[in-house]
């Protein structure tokens, strides 16, 4: 992530575990608020924190033995930046699913096996990128809003 200029910046690392993820999001959530995240912004960061968090504990780190997760923020005026880093799994092709949900009408017993968290993640972001570089997954995360609105 190119330096903001300023830029509030928070940085946490935890185990890449259910129980240090779900207190890993919230550190960020109250971190973020403190540092002066609108609170119109702060129900979408969580969501899409939530989800990509646990996408890396459940997928990254599945059957291999989980490391850390590190998230850094860079808060401006009128955005934010996220940058989530884990040595687990690199995403099937190395590339980010493109979220797109089942159609409606989809009988249950034929819905895709995950993938809503995808959607939800592209839709509450302004832009979302991954690259895998040095064994290690770099999901970056962006959040544009009107800093009085």
């Amino acid at each position: 992530m190119e330096p903001i200029e300023n830029k509030t910046c928070l940085e946490v690392t935890f185990p890449a575990t259910e129980s240090e993820a779900s207190e890993g999001i919230a550190r960020l959530s109250v971190g973020l608020a403190e540092r002066g995240l609108p609170p119109h912004k702060a129900g979408d960061v969580k969501i899409a924190l939530a989800e990509a968090i646990n996408n890396v504990v459940e997928h990254a780190y599945n059957g291999i033995a989980a490391a850390k997760v590190q998230v850094t923020c860079r808060l401006d005026r009128d955005l934010l930046d996220i940058l989530i880093s884990d040595t687990g799994r690199p995403l099937p092709g190395y590339r980010l699913p493109d979220g797109t949900p089942a159609p409606i009408g989809t009988d249950l017993q034929d819905l895709p096996e995950g993938g809503f968290g995808w959607f939800l993640i592209h839709r509450l972001t302004s832009d979302i990128r991954y690259e895998r570089r040095g064994g290690c997954n770099r999901l970056s995360l962006r959040f544009d809003f009107e800093p009085n609105g």
